[in-house]
């Protein structure tokens, strides 16, 4: 006896709602009919070139809708999948590929790695058998990999029971039917792809895919939930607010159709939280978790209070138990502890690594024999609701869009550099989203006056990011890098981030920048002032030059989101101009140029 499988969620689903849909992309609507045949033909290739129980399928697809059926695939032949990640370094990709040793890989992406291809349909459209079904709850679903928050991501295996379990658990905490459509925008490679695909399928519902995995800007994402009659979707707590900030500006509420937002990632403030509900018609559900324990463990689905200081994470999913402990003893309510999560939705480890399981993944004798904790090094407390409220970290940990990051490992690399001596690296105060990198030179010639910041650019910046891009993913690149003659510290000898991070603000309200940044030169004109005055506006650049980079200078994916919001403001010729522009077109000069052009091709 193999026991229950979650195939057996995934069958019940085409038992039930053979004629209804299970994936909608752009060109094409597939029922769970049509996705569970593919996907045996799909697993029978696999089965045939070895894949199955304990071993791994890899998919390297630009494709989301294909590799949802790859990840079906690979569970029906017993084996467990990995997803690429096409955003990562080329060194970084090659590292998983080595670290994952996938028995095959399929995909057709420009990211993929040697060897991978794609099963073609049975010639004459018959239906192969399916491998018989081997595979246990015990053995493994997937692999995803971490942050690498302490510098080299780490492989979580997750098992198949757990995966069931998860995707049973989210189907009921959101209610989820046959009539629910939840539209996958997360990247392929992060673990919130698990929750938008699982508990959906599990429900009868329709996962809407994208064409790609290029990021769609808010203007984009609420067009594209319109147009597919999307009622759930999970956005970053960054990506939230940019939509939030797009409807205001806008005029607009939620689609109709919408009826739920799942939010999580990066800590909640109230206030656009109460904003949202006393507007918009689309609930929302707050979100807690991490890769090692399935995703999300927790969901906060209530109405804020009015004076309610932080947004609750909320009370935990079925099959999941959640303390807050000191010592590794649990508090009481109202205490403050660090938060652990247990359960039999706790990763089996890390890939290869038992050292960093062993130090994460600890036991909890109080719960019986075999049973484990995973120390979160989040701080937390339950509060008279039973709600679990986040307080901040054990250590220094920080988020970035989502990301967990230890900021030492990218401090020492900043300081493996010729002529940097000391670096710390910390999110910037005002939005979150962007690394900041402060660096103390090894010789005094180079060092500004003590309590000035002076942003390095040009050769000097490239030197130092060079590498890093090498190596680490784009999110945790300092992409604003100050140079400063010492690094400040507190009362208890700790570097003072949040007095260094006024030092960069001093500099610039002394300063004096010109229309074109820089150096004194002729006056921009029209509309490339107006460009350049909204590069300097997002990028909180004051000296932001006519022809300097958007990247260069901290910008990513959420900011350019929010450029092209106040854009489409002030251009009629923005409107239909996608954020993604900014890669062909990144300066201000350039940007602008484009739009004149639109202007005169509209005229």
């Amino acid at each position: 006896m193999t026991g229950p499988d979650v195939l057996d969620l995934w069958e019940r689903s085409v038992r039930d709602h053979a004629d209804a849909p299970a994936l909608v992309t752009p060109h094409r609507v597939l029922t769970y009919r049509d996705v569970d045949r593919l996907t045996d033909v799909w697993s029978a290739s696999l089965a045939g070139r070895g894949a199955g129980p304990g071993r791994l399928v890899g998919l390297a697809f630009a494709d989301p809708a294909r590799t949802v059926l790859g990840m079906l695939a690979a569970l029906k032949a017993g084996a467990g999948f990995t997803v690429l990640d096409d955003r990562l370094p080329a060194a970084a990709r090659a590292a998983m590929v080595r670290r994952t040793e996938a028995t095959v890989w399929l995909g057709d992406g420009g990211h993929a790695p040697e060897g991978v291809y794609v099963p073609a349909a049975s010639a004459d459209g018959g239906r192969p058998a399916r491998p018989a079904r081997r595979a246990r709850g015990a053995d493994v679903a997937y692999v995803l990999f971490t942050s690498g928050s302490t510098g080299q991501p780490k492989g979580t295996v997750i098992e198949r029971d757990a995966l069931r379990r998860f995707a049973a658990a989210v189907s009921e905490r959101l209610e989820l039917t046959s009539r629910d459509r939840w539209l996958q925008v997360a990247s392929l490679g992060f673990d919130v792809l698990i929750e938008e695909v699982f508990p959906a399928l599990t429900a009868g519902a329709a996962v809407v895919c994208r064409a790609n995995t290029h990021a769609l800007d808010a203007e984009e994402l609420h067009t594209t939930m319109v147009r597919t009659g999307t009622t759930v979707v999970e956005l970053s707590t960054q990506y939230w607010l940019e939509y939030a900030h797009w409807l205001d500006t806008s005029g607009l509420t939620t689609p109709a159709e919408l009826r739920m937002v799942v939010v999580g990632g990066e800590r909640m403030d109230p206030r656009p939280y109460r904003e949202w509900q006393a507007r918009h018609p689309a609930a929302l559900a707050h979100v807690y978790g991490l890769t090692e324990c399935t995703v999300s463990s927790t969901f906060y689905t209530g109405l804020l209070p009015a004076d309610a200081e932080e947004v609750p994470l909320g009370t935990p999913l079925r099959d999941v138990e959640i303390s807050v402990r000191r010592d590794g003893r649990p508090v009481s309510d109202g205490e403050t502890g660090e938060i652990h999560i247990g359960g039999p939705l706790l990763a089996r480890g890390f890939l290869n690594d038992e050292a960093a399981t062993a130090l994460r993944f600890v036991p909890d004798p109080a719960a019986g024999p075999g049973a484990r904790l995973y120390a979160t090094g989040d701080l937390g407390r339950i509060d008279t609701d039973g709600q679990l409220v986040f307080l901040g970290r054990t250590d220094d940990q920080v988020k970035i869009r989502g990301h967990r990051l230890h900021p030492g490992p990218v401090e020492r690399a900043l300081c493996e550099a010729p002529g940097v001596d000391q670096a710390v690296v910390f999110p910037d105060p005002e939005t979150g989203t962007v690394l900041w990198a402060f660096t103390v030179p090894a010789g005094p010639g180079t060092a500004p006056p003590p309590g000035e910041a002076v942003r390095l650019t040009g050769a000097e910046r490239d030197a130092l990011v060079a590498p890093l891009e090498a190596r680490l993913p784009d999110w945790a690149v300092p992409r604003v890098l100050y140079r400063v003659s010492v690094l400040p510290k507190n009362l208890h000898g700790k570097i003072d981030k949040r007095r260094l991070a006024t030092w960069p603000a001093a500099a610039t309200q002394s300063a004096t920048p010109n229309p074109s940044g820089g150096a004194a030169g002729p006056d921009p004109g029209e509309p490339l002032r107006t460009v350049l005055g909204l590069f300097r506006e997002v990028l909180s650049a004051p000296e932001l030059g006519a022809d300097d980079n958007f990247f260069d200078h901290g910008g990513h994916s959420l900011l350019a989101m929010r450029l092209f919001a106040r854009l489409r403001e002030t251009f009629p010729a923005a409107a239909g101009l996608r954020a993604s522009a900014l890669l062909a077109h990144p300066t201000p000069r350039l940007l602008a140029e484009v739009l004149s052009d639109r202007e005169a091709a509209e005229r």
